[in-house]
């Protein structure tokens, strides 16, 4: 890593930006700063605003540790600034980045990679509106954005098709909604750090995801060895597949009649949440990786050219 002279390496911590996820990013980045003055390093938090170039400019870090999430800090665009400005930074680069938040791409990447997919298309909005572009039951959702941020749910005995919300883009995404339970498993560099049972009373949406009581997470998942290690080997094949860097998380849904072949790869995230009780970091606990080693490992993992 290209660290600069000084004895005590100085990390901007990236949070915030202006996607549909700034809430919980603003949280990951300040638990993660925290961590890291824990750890020794020197630490600014920078919210990532138009200015940002300006910003680092002025700060000069030796490492930029980016705790974006959604648009703009997941999609490649941050990766691609760092870059040009020769910052060494944290997680994926620029195409794994950009692939990883396009569905419909990644998507064609795991299907390569022969990893199980849903069954989906893209169609506009329009479309999707006014009669079903699947049988239901099925899922619409943005084709590039984080956290299940507009997912709608239209279930088999609905009337008609759904009427998404005036911020949903022009283009979306319908996949066959896959029954059962959600699963994730991150990967951390060439490791599986375990897989999570995400329990939840109804859809695992945003809410649920990022506010107090709205899932329980059962970690290592109390499901049988070999869809376990499964999901361990499918997480692993996805993150090479698509060239990430640093930590991601792919997320699954497991229909239990079917066994094995009930376990269905959704996405993968390359700025998984890293507050001490997401997902990835209590996985990296289970590995006995605490919070705050977990989040020196990623600065001393930081580089260009990703």
């Amino acid at each position: 890593m290209g660290m600069s002279s000084r004895a005590t390496p100085l990390v901007v911590v990236l949070k915030g930006g202006p996607s549909a996820e700034r809430e919980v990013s603003l949280s990951s980045g300040h638990e993660c700063a925290r961590a890291l003055e824990g750890e020794g390093f020197q630490v600014v938090e920078v919210d990532a605003g138009p200015d940002l170039a300006a910003r680092l400019n002025e700060i000069k870090p030796d490492v930029v540790f980016n705790a974006l999430h959604g648009r703009w800090g997941e999609d490649g665009c941050v990766q691609g600034l760092l870059e040009w400005m020769q910052i060494p930074y944290t997680h994926s680069g620029v195409m794994a980045s950009s692939m990883a938040m396009d569905k419909e791409r990644s998507k064609k990447i795991f299907a390569e990679a022969g990893l199980p997919i849903a069954t989906s298309k893209l169609a506009a909005k329009a479309a999707v509106e006014t009669d079903h572009v699947l049988p239901p039951p099925y899922v619409v959702k943005p084709y590039n954005e984080g956290s299940s941020v507009g997912v709608y749910l239209v279930h088999e005995a609905a009337n008609g098709p759904p009427v998404l919300s005036p911020d949903m883009p022009e283009t979306v995404m319908v996949e066959t909604f896959v029954p059962g339970r959600e699963l994730t498993a991150s990967v951390m560099g060439e490791r599986c750090l375990g897989v999570t049972d995400i329990l939840t009373d109804g859809w695992y949406d945003y809410d649920a995801k990022y506010k107090t009581g709205g899932s329980r997470h059962v970690v290592p998942a109390d499901i049988p060895a070999d869809v376990y290690a499964a999901c361990e080997d499918f997480a692993l094949r996805a993150h090479q597949a698509l060239g990430c860097r640093g930590l991601s998380r792919t997320d699954f849904r497991w229909d239990e009649a079917r066994g094995l072949d009930g376990l269905i790869l959704l996405e993968t995230n390359t700025q998984p949440g890293m507050t001490p009780t997401s997902l990835s970091p209590e996985q990296a606990q289970l590995q006995g990786i605490s919070f705050g080693e977990l989040c020196r490992w990623l600065v001393e993992d930081a580089s260009c050219s990703r």
